[in-house]
């Protein structure tokens, strides 16, 4: 085998990307996706009102998204490494804090902190990593975390609910706190690293003279990026789609059993969504090479309008069936969709601040989608006008993620 050909197959970024895959899915389970297993039996022993349990992670939520933007600096600067592994050890400590919480102040105090702790160890800096150790093979180191990553609620939210029902839940966030200490603690202390350059290698694994070779990608600093109107049209597309897909989140069970449909079938409905986020991952990075991402995303939004559209309509089981399919799909290819946008149109070199900032603007919009949906139930009294307006966001979302679409180069002249 040739040397090139050798180092490409012991890469160092393989290794980070499986090790993120693993914390991903460690840290969504833990930190994102458990907390609802944990609502009940703290509303009961607490005393604690439904208000009260959602505004704690709503300011989990809030302080994620605000806290991106000096993340993101970090990583850009300094690497992941130090700052993901003490945010584990962190993330951690906290959750021993929250097994001890007797009232709703030490509730939200611990859930702030925990806020901090998501915004330096789930994708936003996972992406920005990658984003640095990747250019070619991108898009395989994405679907790889992600992959892995989307079984998240399908391995925790079991596992939690298990734990709780033979510990208790204050000994079921013990056990979870073990959970974080024994695998993302040392998985990023082991494995990170800042730069394939500091290992004698390019992006993706190739000789360093070969990636100097290479067309150079976009280098923009974060008030380049700023100032560019690619940016704002991809923060307008992220955002409302996250808007729709975060509304849905909240109230797809809701809406569902208000049309009448058997439970069981909601939660069959609401598991596939989950299921078919993966399929849409695996559809998405095949199809995107060597095609516009822009337009490709594009479709992903609009089969989102697409889906949303469908449950205005009464649907029998097989159409419910339909909006699955396309709003899971969506939801997949969304996650990967943004993560290469972001670094195709403004480089990896200031990644972390970049989409850290567009990462501030979808938190904003994405702690008032549920609330503003809820309202619209209220004052119509049915879920067909906020669906309509949901699906509006949609195609919003896509008609924005086009206009960031570069430049097109002028031909040569005689070609």
């Amino acid at each position: 085998m040739p040397p090139h050909r050798a180092a490409r197959a012991t890469f160092h970024g393989w290794r980070i990307a499986w090790a993120l895959a693993v914390t991903q899915t460690v840290g969504f389970g833990v930190l994102f996706y458990a907390f609802q297993v944990f609502t009940l039996p703290m509303e009961a022993e607490l005393g604690l009102s439904r208000a009260q349990t959602s505004g704690a992670y709503s300011l989990a939520l809030l302080l994620s998204g605000l806290a991106a933007v000096p993340v993101g600096r970090w990583v850009d600067r300094r690497g992941a490494r130090l700052l993901m592994t003490v945010a584990s050890l962190a993330g951690a400590g906290l959750l021993l804090a929250w097994s001890r919480v007797t009232g709703p102040a030490g509730l939200y105090l611990v859930q702030a902190g925990i806020g901090l702790v998501m915004s330096a160890v789930l994708y936003d800096v996972a992406f920005t990593v990658l984003a640095v150790w990747f250019r070619r093979r991108r898009l395989a180191a994405l679907l790889i975390v992600t992959l892995v990553a989307g079984l998240a609620s399908t391995v925790f939210v079991p596992l939690s609910t298990w734990l709780v029902t033979w510990l208790g839940w204050r000994e079921a966030l013990r056990v979870l706190a073990l959970i974080v200490l024994g695998t993302m603690v040392p998985l990023h202390a082991l494995f990170l690293r800042d730069n394939p350059a500091r290992l004698g290698v390019g992006p993706d694994g190739d000789p360093l003279e070969a990636s100097g070779s290479a067309p150079p990608e976009p280098s923009l600093d974060v008030g380049e990026a700023l100032r560019s109107a690619a940016f704002w049209w991809l923060a307008t597309a992220f955002t409302f789609d996250r808007v729709a897909s975060v509304a849905m989140a909240a109230h797809a069970v809701p809406l569902l059993l208000e049309r009448g449909h058997d439970p069981a079938l909601v939660a069959t409905v609401v598991g596939l969504v989950g299921l078919m986020q993966l399929g849409g991952r695996l559809l998405f990075a095949p199809a995107a090479r060597g095609r516009d991402l822009a337009s490709l995303t594009a479709v992903t939004f609009a089969a989102r309008a697409a889906a949303l559209l469908l449950l205005v309509l009464p649907l029998p089981a097989y159409g419910l069936v339909a909006f699955a399919v396309l709003f899971g799909a969506a939801n997949g290819a969304g996650t990967l969709a943004r993560a290469a946008l972001v670094a195709e149109r403004f480089g990896s070199r200031h990644y972390g601040a970049i989409n850290g900032s567009m990462s501030t603007l979808i938190a904003l919009a994405q702690t008032v989608a549920p609330l503003s949906v809820g309202f619209l139930r209220v004052a119509t009294g049915d879920y067909a006008v906020a669906l309509l307006v949901l699906a509006g966001t949609a195609v919003v979302a896509a008609l924005a993620v086009l206009k960031a679409r570069p430049p097109r180069q002028p031909a040569a002249a005689g070609a």
